[in-house]
């Protein structure tokens, strides 16, 4: 062959290097060394792509797991909420009936004390059942545990305090099924803090 068509023959692979990249795959695909090592390749990728949907599989039925859990510990502890709200006025109207037992002369202790051993079955009930009366009397006002119904001028008491309690409230394992109906303190207005709550024009009769 001269070396004028060799020259030609150069120039058309240096043209057309898709040739070449045929070449390459078709050795690779001839060789069964590269053919095994693309094999692996890909049964290493499957295989740590499944890895990895597993962990997330996992991990989802492990929050699943928590959740369902704490769903029924929740609903263990709160499955009487219902019942114990039914009960509170009950309760209530115990505690009125023995106040005022307590203060009527003519009523017989066998009564008073036939009250006092009802409320403390219920009671006991109640500490089964993580049932606990809010103590309120005394306290802070606090919007989380207490609804109040007035308020009242009162110069022995700290500024929003508990002065007197219309309802008790009621927790049952730290939640809140019921506030208390309470009065609260509000320090006594001086003259002058009187008159500037006064508007302009209030005490103007009118034409």
């Amino acid at each position: 062959m001269g070396a004028k068509k060799k020259s030609q023959i150069q120039a058309e692979n240096q043209t057309h290097p898709e040739h070449d990249a045929d070449e390459n795959a078709q050795t690779a695909a001839e060789d069964p060394k590269v053919a095994l090592e693309a094999k692996v390749e890909a049964a290493e990728r499957k295989a740590q792509e499944t890895y990895d949907r597993l962990l997330r599989v996992s991990a989802d039925l492990e929050n699943y797991k928590k959740r369902t859990a704490r769903d029924m510990t929740d609903f263990r502890k709160f499955a009487n909420e219902s019942l114990i709200k039914a009960l509170l006025p009950v309760v209530d109207n115990l505690e009125r009936a023995l106040v005022s037992a307590s203060n009527n002369q003519s009523a017989g202790n066998s009564i008073i004390d036939g009250v006092q051993m009802t409320l403390a079955e219920i009671f006991k009930i109640f500490e089964q059942f993580n049932i606990q009366p809010i103590e309120s009397l005394e306290k802070p006002f606090d919007p989380g545990f207490h609804q109040a119904v007035m308020q009242e001028e009162n110069d022995d008491h700290p500024d929003k305090t508990v002065i007197n309690e219309l309802q008790k409230g009621y927790l049952m394992h730290d939640r809140l099924i019921r506030p208390a109906m309470v009065v609260v303190s509000k320090k006594k207005e001086t003259p002058v803090e009187r008159e500037k709550d006064v508007q302009p024009g209030d005490n103007q009769q009118e034409n």
